[in-house]
């Protein structure tokens, strides 16, 4: 009688069924935890593009005063047969290839020189917060007096050289020559900050390894630096690629697009069509093709690192 008391008494209570809520397994437990994010990027990201999307599809316009009307891909097909569409967007594209390798060169050279084993580093290195620190109107700002044809800074170095100065923004070339130039300038020290902390992560022992070996500087850089610094530098592509394909706001603070819209930008296409026309459609429609544009790089990009992994 006993021992059976005894069993009864040791036996062991069954789990409360909520308990098993804590016994998950690997995958299930990164779904949970991932779910919260998840369903933050759909709300912030997701949503947003579906909803551009939607509204591309429908002739918009607030000014117009007639409801909103499906229309299917007609707005693609303005787009096709539009030539400020086309003009804007070789402007972006003409931007990209110019701006993104030039602030990589010089974003290259710089988070060099910042690596440079100085006494003091830091006003080096704060010199590279200083531009990336700049907002991008004010940085357009600047350098539209930079480049003010009577009484800008760039116009003055050239007299005292001997050189007769140029009406910057009267010339479609030079002034789409100011914005790059002003656009890399602005840019670089970004390019610089993400190299310098791939810098950063190099040993410090592979250098004394080639040294011993008798490797020179420009074959240290060549074998050993550049290969290492090719997840740094594509990071940093990516993010200057796709924000360049969204140039706004330098153009529109130097030239406003002018003259005529030899240096407007798709962005700046999108912003007149949206904001200043009020035609939420087509600009909708507009704003699609820039973000496939964005995406098509990153999948490049992306690609082109999983090929040489």
């Amino acid at each position: 009688m006993t021992s059976s008391l005894h069993v009864t008494h040791g036996a062991e209570k069954p789990a409360p069924r909520w308990t098993n809520w804590l016994d998950l397994g690997d995958r299930a437990l990164a779904v949970l935890l991932l779910a919260p994010a998840g369903i933050l990027l759909a709300l912030i990201i997701v949503y947003p593009v579906l909803k551009l999307g939607y509204t591309s599809l429908f002739s918009l316009s607030l000014t117009s005063g007639l409801p909103a009307k499906f229309v299917g891909l007609d707005n693609y097909r303005l787009m096709l047969e539009d030539p400020v569409f086309w003009e804007t967007t070789w402007n972006t594209v003409l931007i990209t290839l110019i701006t993104v390798p030039g602030a990589l060169l010089m974003g290259l050279a710089l988070a060099l020189l910042a690596n440079l084993p100085f006494r003091t580093q830091w006003p080096v290195r704060l010199s590279l917060l200083i531009p990336w620190a700049l907002p991008l109107s004010f940085a357009g700002l600047i350098f539209a007096w930079f480049f003010h044809s009577e009484y800008g800074v760039v116009n003055d170095v050239l007299n005292r050289l001997g050189f007769e100065g140029i009406i910057w923004f009267n010339s479609p070339n030079w002034a789409f020559a100011a914005i790059c130039l002003t656009i890399i300038w602005k840019t670089s020290s970004f390019m610089a900050l993400i190299i310098l902390a791939g810098l950063q992560t190099i040993p410090r022992s592979l250098y004394e390894a080639a040294d011993v070996d008798g490797a020179g500087r420009i074959r240290q850089f060549f074998e050993i630096t550049l290969p290492l610094l090719k997840p740094a530098i594509v990071v940093a592509l990516i993010f200057r690629t796709i924000t360049a394909l969204q140039t706004f706001d330098i153009p529109y603070m130097m030239t406003g697009g002018g003259p005529g819209t030899s240096t407007a930008t798709l962005a700046m296409y999108i912003h007149q069509n949206t904001v200043s026309f009020l035609d939420l459609g087509y600009g909708s429609a507009l704003a699609v093709v820039m973000f496939a544009l964005s995406m098509v790089v990153t999948v490049i990009y992306l690609r082109a690192i999983r090929t040489k992994d």
